[in-house]
């Protein structure tokens, strides 16, 4: 095996399927015209006490403005998007040209911005006044080429009336509300680069644009191990972020001890919707997010896990833990054991002495959070030994079958028995005897 660490790192650490739908932005729109349903709340509002007509007319006047920055976005209009910015911070300024730039060096095919919910918050109003509207704001964008349907994301924006019309006065606001696997998105935080190849988009920092050519290779190299081994239609298009800011679309990095323990990398879902709501549909598209602190020595089975799950997620989020996992681990040791100078019998060995002999059952979340290596190992062991009996495109139907199906246990188990011809407890026993 040419890189010993291939094993660990890919085993223990890279399998975040379907977190939740998170996405966000620091963004805001407008063209800070006065309104005269905002001059109208002006007039009317006791301070901190509006009526719900005196809120309605708020709102409209915001999302008016926000709807003009969205336009602003598409038509490469700076001045129209910086309008809402409040002059007097030349910080605040800042940073919405940046986010601006950064955003403009992405293919937008559709991006509206909008009001969800006001947040009140004491901080702000001490700083600002009475007056102050706090609010979520929802960005709902599609990515031409990666998003098959719009996906939405929250941030937190702050306004204040001056003259007649409402100025944003701060991009960062009420952050503890918002939705917590990741709101803020690449374009949030320093210059980007934007490396295009294939239907595989790579963002890195401004000026690492070989590193970004370089995992573009890589992610392309862990799409095309995917395709061969799932045996479903993917189209192969993929964000993959791999910027030195950790903050962007994560939540941990790291878990137990050790390199082996590293999360590499991460599937993260987007869906169309509030991004704190429950989600019980499949997700709309996805993003690969690069731990930072391996972006730079990232190698193609470190990806194919992930990869896999952006390729299965689609089709719904009712598939039992052991199976999109089983499944992703699968997919990455074909790929690596593709190539005849690799091979992945030192994982063979520990999962058929290890960690076998101990299961009882097919591995679910709490197998998982009690010993997540060991569940690992023994779901890719489950899926390898499925492979056998039913082919790549007989898992590939067991997979989307309950995918979609799975809704009750009776049919969950009856999912099973269609497609494997066995019981969960009878196909443990096979399992175990399978030798690999």
């Amino acid at each position: 095996m040419k890189h010993p660490r291939r094993l660990l790192a890919g085993v223990a650490a890279l399998a975040l399927a379907a977190t939740f739908g998170v996405v966000a932005v620091r963004l805001q729109q407008g063209g800070s015209t006065v309104g005269s349903s905002a001059a109208a709340v002006k007039a009317t509002a006791t301070p901190g006490q509006l009526t719900d007509a005196q809120k309605v007319a708020r709102k409209s006047a915001v999302d008016a403005l926000l709807a003009k920055r969205g336009a602003a976005v598409l038509k490469g209009d700076l001045n129209g998007f910086l309008a809402i910015v409040d002059p007097k911070q030349p910080q605040l300024v800042a940073r919405q040209t940046m986010l601006f730039t950064n955003l403009r060096k992405f293919d937008f095919h559709a991006l509206t911005y909008f009001v969800a919910d006001e947040r009140p918050s004491k901080v702000l109003i001490a700083k600002y006044g009475a007056e102050t509207f706090s609010t979520r704001v929802m960005m709902r964008y599609q990515l031409t080429g990666l998003d098959r349907k719009p996906v939405q994301t929250d941030l937190g924006y702050a306004f204040v009336q001056r003259a007649g019309g409402w100025v944003l006065v701060e991009d960062s606001a009420i952050e503890e509300t918002l939705s917590p696997d990741g709101h803020r998105q690449p374009w949030d935080f320093q210059e980007i680069a934007v490396i295009k190849s294939g239907k595989v988009l790579v963002v890195v920092d401004k000026g690492e644009q070989a590193l970004g050519r370089k995992i573009a290779k890589v992610s392309q190299g862990a799409v095309d191990g995917v395709q061969r081994h799932w045996r479903r239609p993917w189209s192969g298009a993929v964000m993959v972020v791999a910027m030195s800011e950790p903050r962007v679309m994560a939540t941990v990095w790291t878990s137990g001890s050790g390199y082996g323990w590293t999360i590499a990398a991460k599937a993260v879902s987007l869906y169309d919707g509030d991004p704190w709501a429950q989600k019980a549909v499949p997700p709309v598209s996805s993003r690969i997010v690069v731990n930072p602190a391996v972006r730079s020595k990232l190698d193609q089975d470190l990806l194919v896990h992930e990869m896999t799950h952006v390729a299965t997620l689609q089709l719904g989020v009712k598939t039992p833990i052991w199976l999109v996992e089983g499944i992703a681990e699968y997919v990455r040791c074909a790929s690596i054991e593709d190539d005849p100078h690799w091979t992945v019998d030192p994982y063979r060995t520990t999962v058929r002495t290890k960690y076998l002999p101990s299961m009882k059952v097919l591995p679910a979340q709490a197998e998982f959070d009690a010993a997540g290596d060991k569940s690992y190992g023994q779901s890719w062991w489950i899926t390898a030994y499925l492979v056998d009996e039913l082919g790549e495109k007989g898992v590939a139907a067991l997979y989307t079958d309950l995918a979609r199906n799975n809704t009750s246990q009776a049919r969950y188990a009856a999912i099973l028995e269609k497609h494997t011809g066995k019981t969960a407890s009878q196909l443990v026993a096979a399992v175990k005897k399978y030798k690999g």
